[in-house]
Protein backbone atom coordinates (compact mmCIF):
# COMPACT_ATOMS: atom_id res chain seq x y z
CA UNK A 1 0.00 0.00 0.00
CA UNK A 2 1.13 3.13 -1.32
CA UNK A 3 1.29 5.78 2.28
CA UNK A 4 0.85 9.22 0.38
CA UNK A 5 1.06 12.15 2.61
CA UNK A 6 -0.31 15.51 2.08
CA UNK A 7 0.97 18.66 4.56
CA UNK A 8 -2.10 20.54 5.62
CA UNK A 9 -2.22 23.72 8.13
CA UNK A 10 -4.37 25.71 10.05
CA UNK A 11 -3.90 29.01 11.90
CA UNK A 12 -5.83 29.26 15.51
CA UNK A 13 -6.08 31.80 18.06
CA UNK A 14 -4.72 31.15 22.27
CA UNK A 15 -5.18 33.27 25.06
CA UNK A 16 -2.10 34.68 24.58
CA UNK A 17 -0.72 33.11 21.53
CA UNK A 18 -1.51 31.87 17.80
CA UNK A 19 -0.63 28.75 17.38
CA UNK A 20 0.17 26.92 13.92
CA UNK A 21 -1.21 22.86 13.35
CA UNK A 22 0.74 21.50 10.80
CA UNK A 23 1.45 18.44 9.12
CA UNK A 24 2.64 15.28 8.63
CA UNK A 25 5.39 16.92 9.42
CA UNK A 26 9.58 15.22 8.19
CA UNK A 27 11.23 14.17 10.77
CA UNK A 28 13.53 16.57 9.79
CA UNK A 29 11.66 19.18 10.32
CA UNK A 30 10.75 17.50 13.71
CA UNK A 31 14.05 17.76 14.50
CA UNK A 32 14.37 21.35 14.16
CA UNK A 33 12.12 22.44 16.78
CA UNK A 34 12.10 22.57 20.44
CA UNK A 35 10.27 20.09 22.65
CA UNK A 36 7.92 22.10 25.41
CA UNK A 37 9.41 20.73 28.76
CA UNK A 38 5.26 19.77 29.60
CA UNK A 39 4.59 17.32 26.84
CA UNK A 40 5.29 14.51 29.56
CA UNK A 41 2.20 12.09 29.47
CA UNK A 42 3.61 9.29 27.93
CA UNK A 43 7.71 9.52 27.92
CA UNK A 44 10.29 12.52 29.38
CA UNK A 45 10.15 15.78 26.81
CA UNK A 46 13.92 14.25 24.66
CA UNK A 47 12.63 10.48 24.55
CA UNK A 48 9.31 11.14 23.22
CA UNK A 49 11.02 13.89 20.50
CA UNK A 50 12.70 11.10 20.20
CA UNK A 51 9.96 9.11 19.34
CA UNK A 52 8.27 11.13 17.29
CA UNK A 53 10.42 11.48 14.64
CA UNK A 54 11.16 8.19 14.34
CA UNK A 55 7.53 7.48 13.38
CA UNK A 56 7.63 10.62 11.16
CA UNK A 57 10.36 8.52 9.44
CA UNK A 58 8.05 5.55 8.87
CA UNK A 59 6.19 4.81 5.61
CA UNK A 60 2.87 5.39 7.02
CA UNK A 61 3.78 6.93 10.12
CA UNK A 62 2.05 10.54 10.32
CA UNK A 63 2.95 13.42 13.07
CA UNK A 64 0.92 16.65 13.25
CA UNK A 65 1.94 19.15 15.29
CA UNK A 66 0.57 22.44 17.33
CA UNK A 67 3.52 24.66 17.29
CA UNK A 68 3.88 28.41 18.88
CA UNK A 69 7.07 29.46 16.97
CA UNK A 70 9.89 26.89 16.95
CA UNK A 71 7.81 25.08 19.99
CA UNK A 72 6.08 21.88 20.23
CA UNK A 73 3.16 22.87 22.60
CA UNK A 74 0.99 19.29 20.98
CA UNK A 75 1.13 16.78 18.90
CA UNK A 76 -0.86 13.65 17.34
CA UNK A 77 0.69 10.30 16.19
CA UNK A 78 -0.55 7.79 13.69
CA UNK A 79 1.27 4.56 13.04
CA UNK A 80 0.37 1.00 12.42
CA UNK A 81 -0.56 -0.89 15.70
CA UNK A 82 1.47 -2.53 18.11
CA UNK A 83 2.60 -5.63 17.26
CA UNK A 84 2.20 -7.11 21.02
CA UNK A 85 -1.62 -5.53 20.39
CA UNK A 86 -4.52 -7.71 18.52
CA UNK A 87 -4.70 -4.43 16.37
CA UNK A 88 -2.14 -5.97 14.19
CA UNK A 89 -3.05 -9.56 14.00
CA UNK A 90 -5.24 -9.12 11.06
CA UNK A 91 -1.96 -7.74 9.39
CA UNK A 92 -4.01 -5.05 7.75
CA UNK A 93 -2.18 -2.79 5.61
CA UNK A 94 -5.32 0.17 5.89
CA UNK A 95 -5.62 -0.06 9.41
CA UNK A 96 -3.71 2.54 11.39
CA UNK A 97 -3.86 3.61 14.76
CA UNK A 98 -3.98 7.18 17.00
CA UNK A 99 -1.44 5.95 18.87
CA UNK A 100 -1.05 9.18 21.03
CA UNK A 101 -2.48 13.06 21.27
CA UNK A 102 -1.38 15.40 23.48
CA UNK A 103 -1.38 19.31 24.39
CA UNK A 104 0.68 21.49 26.97
CA UNK A 105 -1.78 22.77 29.92
CA UNK A 106 -1.09 26.22 28.95
CA UNK A 107 -2.73 26.18 25.73
CA UNK A 108 -5.80 23.55 26.61
CA UNK A 109 -9.15 24.59 26.41
CA UNK A 110 -8.66 26.33 22.71
CA UNK A 111 -9.44 23.21 21.03
CA UNK A 112 -5.94 22.52 19.97
CA UNK A 113 -6.58 19.25 20.22
CA UNK A 114 -10.07 18.93 18.15
CA UNK A 115 -7.81 21.26 15.46
CA UNK A 116 -4.80 18.84 15.41
CA UNK A 117 -7.33 15.63 14.21
CA UNK A 118 -9.22 18.37 11.97
CA UNK A 119 -6.11 19.18 10.08
CA UNK A 120 -5.06 15.31 10.76
CA UNK A 121 -8.01 14.76 8.50
CA UNK A 122 -7.95 17.32 5.59
CA UNK A 123 -5.73 14.85 3.69
CA UNK A 124 -8.21 12.67 1.60
CA UNK A 125 -5.53 9.60 1.82
CA UNK A 126 -7.16 9.54 5.31
CA UNK A 127 -10.52 7.92 3.87
CA UNK A 128 -8.34 5.02 2.81
CA UNK A 129 -7.68 4.30 5.72
CA UNK A 130 -9.65 2.82 9.30
CA UNK A 131 -8.23 4.84 12.38
CA UNK A 132 -8.56 3.35 15.43
CA UNK A 133 -7.99 4.75 19.34
CA UNK A 134 -7.62 2.85 22.27
CA UNK A 135 -8.16 4.77 25.04
CA UNK A 136 -7.48 4.14 28.72
CA UNK A 137 -7.64 5.93 31.46
CA UNK A 138 -4.43 5.44 33.06
CA UNK A 139 -3.12 7.32 30.24
CA UNK A 140 -5.20 10.83 31.39
CA UNK A 141 -4.47 13.57 33.29
CA UNK A 142 -7.01 13.53 35.77
CA UNK A 143 -4.99 15.11 38.04
CA UNK A 144 -3.65 18.05 35.96
CA UNK A 145 -7.22 19.02 34.84
CA UNK A 146 -9.33 17.97 38.00
CA UNK A 147 -11.86 15.89 36.30
CA UNK A 148 -13.15 12.39 37.47
CA UNK A 149 -12.62 9.19 35.22
CA UNK A 150 -15.76 10.19 33.30
CA UNK A 151 -15.71 13.39 32.46
CA UNK A 152 -12.65 12.51 31.02
CA UNK A 153 -13.89 10.26 29.11
CA UNK A 154 -16.50 12.81 28.02
CA UNK A 155 -13.87 15.54 26.98
CA UNK A 156 -11.94 12.54 25.09
CA UNK A 157 -14.83 11.20 23.12
CA UNK A 158 -15.92 14.94 22.07
CA UNK A 159 -12.46 15.41 21.19
CA UNK A 160 -12.69 12.33 18.99
CA UNK A 161 -15.82 12.99 17.49
CA UNK A 162 -14.16 16.22 16.09
CA UNK A 163 -11.82 13.70 13.93
CA UNK A 164 -14.83 11.37 12.77
CA UNK A 165 -13.75 8.90 15.27
CA UNK A 166 -16.97 7.00 17.05
CA UNK A 167 -17.58 4.88 19.65
CA UNK A 168 -17.02 1.02 18.96
CA UNK A 169 -17.26 -2.09 21.14
CA UNK A 170 -15.19 -4.81 21.78
CA UNK A 171 -14.02 -7.84 24.19
CA UNK A 172 -10.22 -6.73 24.21
CA UNK A 173 -9.37 -7.61 27.88
CA UNK A 174 -7.31 -4.40 28.02
CA UNK A 175 -9.94 -2.31 27.48
CA UNK A 176 -12.27 -4.48 29.22
CA UNK A 177 -10.74 -4.09 31.84
CA UNK A 178 -12.21 -0.79 33.11
CA UNK A 179 -15.64 0.87 31.74
CA UNK A 180 -13.96 4.30 31.04
CA UNK A 181 -11.68 2.93 28.53
CA UNK A 182 -13.07 2.60 24.91
CA UNK A 183 -11.82 1.68 21.38
CA UNK A 184 -12.61 4.58 18.81
CA UNK A 185 -12.07 4.30 15.24
CA UNK A 186 -12.75 5.83 12.18
CA UNK A 187 -13.49 4.04 8.67
CA UNK A 188 -12.70 5.90 5.56
CA UNK A 189 -15.06 6.32 2.63
CA UNK A 190 -12.89 4.11 0.63
CA UNK A 191 -12.86 1.66 2.95
CA UNK A 192 -14.36 -2.04 1.48
CA UNK A 193 -16.58 -4.76 3.20
CA UNK A 194 -14.03 -7.05 3.72
CA UNK A 195 -11.49 -5.06 5.37
CA UNK A 196 -14.61 -3.53 7.69
CA UNK A 197 -15.29 -7.52 8.41
CA UNK A 198 -11.82 -8.02 9.07
CA UNK A 199 -11.93 -5.57 11.90
CA UNK A 200 -14.89 -6.50 13.20
CA UNK A 201 -13.15 -10.09 13.49
CA UNK A 202 -10.27 -7.71 15.27
CA UNK A 203 -12.64 -6.49 17.60
CA UNK A 204 -14.51 -9.94 18.80
CA UNK A 205 -12.64 -12.54 19.25
CA UNK A 206 -14.66 -14.29 21.37
CA UNK A 207 -18.09 -13.39 19.59
CA UNK A 208 -19.08 -17.22 19.13
CA UNK A 209 -18.28 -18.48 22.75
CA UNK A 210 -21.29 -18.48 24.39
Amino acid sequence: MEHRKTYNAKEIKTKNSRLIIEGPVTPEKLASYEFHEDLIAFRPPAQQRKALIEIAGLPEGRILIARTHDTIVGYVTYLYPDPMERWSEGKMDNLIELGAIEVVPEVRGSSVGKTLLQVSMMDEMMENYIIITTEYYWHWDLKGTGLNVWEYRKVMEKMMNAGGLEYYATDDPEISSHPANCLMARIGKNIDAESVQRFDQLRFHNRFMY
